[in-house]
């Protein structure tokens, strides 16, 4: 009995001592979280406003013709049922047909622009992602960050918001990666001190 109780008492002692070095590995590997909005800091880069504004205006066009195509088909239909006590069987056949036609060119038109605006929209924001990764790698390793979120990615349900840097790592980005024409954001000035009143 009395050697089982020493067994015990040394098991106890070796757990404890085991349980002590690895909160202690713990605490000397852990360091400070970052939570970012990597799309969100995306978009607002000053070479994401560029690219997204240039994307916009490059399918402009395309928007435009496939709106008036659709008011084109939305005349026609009105005029149909306007006329639809006056025309023969065959002439409303005859228009059905046209319209439908339109419109399933219209939806192949529609689908191809909208494909070709995500893939070009796609490469655009893997381009600057892949650079705003080494950006966060860097300022990270600089400021002793262990580890940094993506809260659109990870349910968040709580957090301070000194561990927020979307702010600091869109400027980091902007300052490394200029878009030419566009100047980077300069730190708001603190207000100027009261003058001193005179004395009386």
């Amino acid at each position: 009995m009395k050697n089982r109780m020493v067994v015990i008492a040394s098991m106890l002692v070796f757990l404890t001592g085991a349980l002590n070095l690895h909160a202690q590995a713990a605490a000397s590997a852990s360091g400070k979280v970052g939570l970012i909005n990597i799309q969100g800091a995306i978009a607002n880069t000053a070479e994401g406003k560029k690219v997204l504004g240039d994307l916009q205006n490059k399918y402009a066009p395309r928007q435009k013709d496939i709106q008036k195509k659709q008011q084109d088909i939305q005349a026609e239909q009105d005029q149909m049922q306007k006329q639809a006590n006056t025309l023969s069987e065959e002439e409303q056949s005859r228009m059905s047909r046209d319209v439908e036609e339109k419109q399933k060119e219209l939806k192949r038109e529609l689908e191809d622009a909208q494909s070709d605006f995500q893939s070009d929209q796609k490469e655009a924001i893997d381009r600057i992602g892949h650079k705003m990764l080494q950006v966060i790698d860097a300022y990270a390793q600089q400021n002793g960050f262990s580890l940094v979120l993506d809260d659109a990615q990870i349910p968040v349900y709580y957090y301070s918001k000194d561990i927020e840097i979307t702010a600091e790592i869109i400027k980091r980005y902007d300052a490394v990666n200029p878009v030419a024409g566009v100047a980077p954001e300069k730190p708001a000035t603190p207000p100027a001190a009261p003058a001193p009143k005179p004395k009386q």
